[in-house]
């Protein structure tokens, strides 16, 4: 099968019938589902045939589950390469919750933690074992697992090994040597996105034989989508959060400082917030990040080149308060809202700016590589595409999708674009002429914020010093914020009206188009920065028959229960299934266990403290809590 080869499973079709009765067995009782998701039983199946696979799920789409099934029913023991320290902890955390054998190896463990791990092992305590790919190719560890006979290795984040995805890592290159190093063992590439190209550069690179190529639907249909303009950034993100009280809320930023003034604004505002990025102390990234894990903290502020690595499943809303750099990127970073299934918001807060910002970083960082004009080429193809999200009022799932080479209807009613809230600029041309015009007669010398001021009629000594004052579109937009007019100038920019110098201080310049507007040749459509927000059909069709008071009550217990593990909250129970505890309301173990996600082991950790508090509402609701 070639590398780019799709293989769907019509949305029609029960795959997890085609698992055997002992595979679906073993599910039931370790993660309590009874059912498989599209493409994970292909993926198991590959994984217990030891045939090399490239399998690409959605974030939320269950690719775990396709690496941690096949050495539970082979009894085996599989290596998992993670990049992410704190999403190794998760992944083995929430195994062991399961009842799961699991363990890491990574540089937090202590010589005597890691060594009774190296024991385990070597005794066959485990099914999995996470390393890190710094970790995995050093002779020395090869060694050691070629002395344990590994038979399968499963590569997380599989889209690292390629510079053609939205966040390649050199030691990922390294990897190509398991095939020469374990000729015998299967290798199976995982990942949440990659494209067609990229899908071809992981099989070359890690030297896939035959693979089974498997990539599953990228939309999202839990996940509402909307780009607003960028006027007021801080408080348009204090706006969406609190839509969010309660929740759990990313914040994304290009800068560390950016993430601790948004931070520090949002707190100022009531909201529980924390800067998170990586000029921390370890300390206190891992503090941030457990509460957060532990509900103690409902937003986090961080830097998306960064990251979280962070696992958190109930997550219901993620701003991007800066323009990512790639489609790739808003892909993996919006994906972490929602994992639950349930439903989610994904804001992003668009200015041209921050496409300006990221060529210069882009130039900037290709400096350092082997062949800078080709680093810079890739860097602005990736740019366009998420510039071109940006700027397109068009189904937001459908662009999404057709950027990964899926096709999908419109009028999802799962975005801004399908719910009607992205209007355009009354006037649009008119106030594009007068934009021009105004950059025209200051001469074509001047900056996006000069501009501004001179078109809202500034009083500024700055303006009065240069004369600006006594131009003819002094003050012929005064009825516009300033931060209004800055955005309209930056869509302009967008649409090739406008031109931005490069350098420290750049200025704007009249594009190619610029005359045929302001001859009135040619039309112009701004969008309207001022948007009013609807709800999605979906977030109101996931509470139907749900007893909110019931559910409030399940959270508290399962934060005190996570508390005294030491684990992060949603561990215990993801919000999908308090929220199905909540609205079926069982009245016994049995009852309790039907329900999905609800595995043997958690039953008898966690059943009778859950089914009690339900019982108790029961008899009287008004007392819970």
């Amino acid at each position: 099968m070639s590398p780019d080869s799709v293989e769907l499973v019509p949305s029609d079709e029960t795959p997890s019938q085609a698992a055997p009765p002992a595979v679906l067995t073993k599910i039931r009782e370790c993660w309590g589902f009874d059912s498989l998701r599209p493409l994970q039983w292909q993926a198991i199946q590959a994984g217990l045939e030891h045939r090399d696979s490239l399998v690409v799920l959605p974030t939320g789409g269950g690719k775990s589950l396709c690496y941690q099934v096949p050495p539970l029913v082979a009894a085996r023991m599989d290596v998992v390469v993670s990049p992410l320290i704190a999403l190794m902890r998760d992944q083995v955390e929430g195994l062991l919750q399961n009842g799961y054998p699991a363990a890491a190896l990574h540089s937090h463990l202590s010589p005597a933690e890691q060594e009774v791990v190296v024991r385990g092992v070597e005794a066959g305590e485990y099914r999995l074992l996470f390393v890190a790919p710094e970790r995995l190719v050093q002779p020395e560890f090869l060694d050691f697992l070629a002395a344990q006979r590994v038979r399968s290795l499963a590569i997380d984040e599989a889209h690292c090994i390629s510079q053609w995805g939205h966040d390649f890592r050199p030691e990922y290159r390294q990897l190509a040597m398991l095939r020469e190093r374990f000729p015998e063992a299967s290798v199976h590439a995982f990942t949440a996105t990659a494209t067609e190209r990229v899908r071809r550069d992981i099989v070359e690179r890690l030297a896939l034989s035959e693979p089974e190529i498997l990539v599953g639907q990228f939309d999202r249909p839990n996940l509402t989508y909307r780009v607003q303009p960028a006027v007021d950034v801080r408080r348009q993100t204090l706006e969406i959060v609190r839509r969010h009280a309660k929740e759990a809320v990313i914040v994304y930023c290009l800068s560390r400082k950016d993430t601790e003034r948004t931070a520090t604004f949002l707190r100022k505002h009531g909201v529980q917030a924390a800067a998170y990025h990586a000029g921390l102390e370890g300390a206190e990234r891992s503090r941030i990040q457990d509460a957060f894990a532990a509900e103690e903290l409902d937003v986090v502020c961080a830097t998306v080149a960064f990251g979280m690595g962070i696992d958190r499943s109930d997550v219901r809303c993620v701003v991007h308060a800066a323009m990512p750099k790639s489609v790739e990127h808003y892909q993996q970073e919006s994906g972490r809202a929602g994992r639950d299934g349930l439903e989610a918001e994904c804001v992003l807060l668009y200015s041209a700016a921050d496409g300006l910002r990221w060529e210069r970083l882009i130039e900037r960082s290709a400096h350092d590589s082997e062949d800078p004009a080709t680093t810079v080429a890739r860097g602005r193809s990736l740019l366009q595409g998420i510039r071109s999200y940006c700027t397109v009022a068009r189904c937001r799932h459908q662009r999404l999708s057709e950027y990964f080479g899926q096709p999908l209807a419109s009028d999802c009613g799962g975005c801004d674009v399908c719910l009607g809230e992205v209007q355009t600029l009354p006037d649009s041309t008119v106030v594009a002429q007068k934009i021009l015009s105004c950059v025209y007669r200051m001469g074509e010398r001047w900056g996006v914020q000069a501009v501004a001021d001179v078109l809202r009629g500034a009083t500024s000594e700055a303006v009065r010093q240069r004369h600006h004052d006594q131009l003819s579109t002094y003050g012929i937009l005064a009825d516009q914020p300033s931060g209004v007019l800055v955005q309209l100038i930056y869509q302009l920019v967008d649409l090739g009206h406008l031109a931005r110098s490069s350098g420290e201080y750049p200025v704007l310049r009249l594009g190619e188009t610029a005359r045929a507007v302001l001859r009135g040749e040619q039309e112009v459509q701004l969008i309207q920065p001022v948007i009013k927000v609807r709800r999605a059909k979906r977030a109101t069709e996931s509470w139907e028959g749900v007893d909110p008071s019931l559910f409030e009550a399940l959270r508290g217990l399962r934060r005190r229960l996570a508390a005294e593990r030491k684990v992060p909250a949603y561990l215990i129970f993801n919000d999908s299934v308090l929220r199905t505890m909540a609205a079926r309301q069982p009245e016994s173990l049995e009852s309790l266990h039907q329900i999905s996600g609800v595995g043997e082991k958690k039953l008898a950790d966690f059943g009778q403290a859950f089914l009690d508090v339900i019982l108790a509402h029961s008899r009287d609701p008004l007392t819970v809590g």
